[in-house]
């Protein structure tokens, strides 16, 4: 079978497209990103895929047809999701807003390469901004180029990540009844086990995911593992790694910050330490400890930073180092990111996990199935 096409927009360093770099059935021919050391990682994990690292608005069916030959109809499948700060203020009329730039370049890739299917990811929040009128115009505007929409909230969580991390992903296909969402792999046990009897496993939690890092302190770094693989994600994550763990080193936290994460309690708060050890100041979820025996809650570009968000070690006082994000996040200990620590975060803080691009995946391919069906 001829394989399946396909062009990676607002590309980071891959996660939405993992999956399908993965799989013979699929061929990423391009990706675009703007951001310099993303794109450098993207490449060095995908030295195949041309990477044009430039502003979107500056890519297009032009490149595709210098560089490959590539006409409007020649790529099957779109996948990406602009950076959701471009929703923040974008107006109603969204394609004649400038604000809605990243959208509508999106729009404009989506008109210019009209491929048989595409994967468009975001944050949760889209839905109720602007009480709802911006994500009725994004579906009006993909109806209007010929796509069947059909849109769902997917929590990582559910697919085996050990984070929970809703988005929504709005899929468009242009067989009505093309594409299906993936069922749940697994649940909460927290809500109960009526889930188990199909088949779905409990949640995999931060115990079950760096269980195997070694526990650093603060200002130190590890190039070992602390142990073998102890379960089937360890493994997964371990397959074809190097001899050598890379990315794993604590940052050098000051000594109050140390002292207020070694009193921390298993998934503790600021109000659970004396009022005189409380840091001065900070939003709710900060200088807070996660949970060991529970999946990650959301992590950002800021997982090394207790003053931005929830990301102490459960049993360590330091927040996670790179490459326990880079698990949460289910990327393999052999992917590389570049750059210094903060760009190595940012690039994996604003990735998909990589779990939920290979249940998509699965579910593209058999829409692709189809679509050899019938023609």
């Amino acid at each position: 079978m001829k394989k399946i096409k396909i062009v990676d927009l607002f590309a980071g360093v891959g996660g939405l497209s993992y999956g399908f770099a993965y799989d013979d059935a699929f061929e990423i021919v391009a990706a675009n990103e703007i951001m310099p050391n993303m794109a450098k990682a993207y490449q060095l994990n995908h030295p195949s895929v041309k990477v044009y690292n430039k502003d979107v608005k500056d890519f297009g069916i032009s490149d595709l047809e210098k560089d490959f030959g590539i006409r409007s109809g020649d790529i099957d499948l779109v996948v990406g999701g602009p950076p959701c700060q471009a929703y923040s203020t974008v107006g109603k009329r969204l394609v004649d807003d400038p604000r809605g730039k990243l959208f509508q370049e999106y729009y404009r890739v989506l008109k210019e390469l009209s491929p048989k299917a595409f994967i468009f990811e975001n944050v949760k929040g889209l839905l109720s901004l602007r009480k709802g009128e911006l994500m009725k115009n994004i579906l009006e505007l993909f109806s209007s180029l010929g796509y069947f929409i059909k849109y769902e909230i997917l929590n990582a969580a559910d697919y085996g990540a050990p984070q929970v991390r809703e988005r929504v992903f709005i899929i468009g296909t242009k067989l009505e009844d093309g594409f299906s969402f993936p069922e749940p792999t697994h649940y909460d046990p927290k809500k109960g086990e009526k889930l188990f009897e199909k088949g779905t496993k409990p949640y995999v939690t931060l115990s079950d995911a760096i269980g195997d890092l070694p526990f650093i302190k603060t200002g130190e770094e590890s190039f070992e593992y602390f142990s073998e693989p102890q379960n089937d994600f360890q493994k997964k994550m371990r397959e074809n790694a190097p001899l050598r763990l890379m990315d794993h080193s604590a940052p050098n936290n000051n000594a109050r910050l140390v002292k207020i994460m070694e009193n921390l309690p298993d998934g503790g708060s600021p109000m659970d330490l004396p009022e005189e050890m409380r840091p001065k100041s900070g939003f709710a979820n900060t200088y807070c400890r996660l949970w060991w025996n529970r999946p990650s809650t959301t992590i950002t570009r800021n997982l090394s930073t207790p003053s931005s968000s929830r990301c102490i070690h459960p049993r360590a006082p330091r927040p996670l180092t790179t490459r326990e994000g880079a698990r949460i996040q289910c990327f393999p200990d052999n992917y590389i990111f570049y750059g210094s620590r903060n760009d190595k975060n940012l690039q994996i803080g604003n990735a998909v996990p990589t779990f939920l691009s290979e249940v998509l995946k699965e579910q593209m391919k058999k829409y692709f199935e189809k679509v050899i069906i019938r023609n």
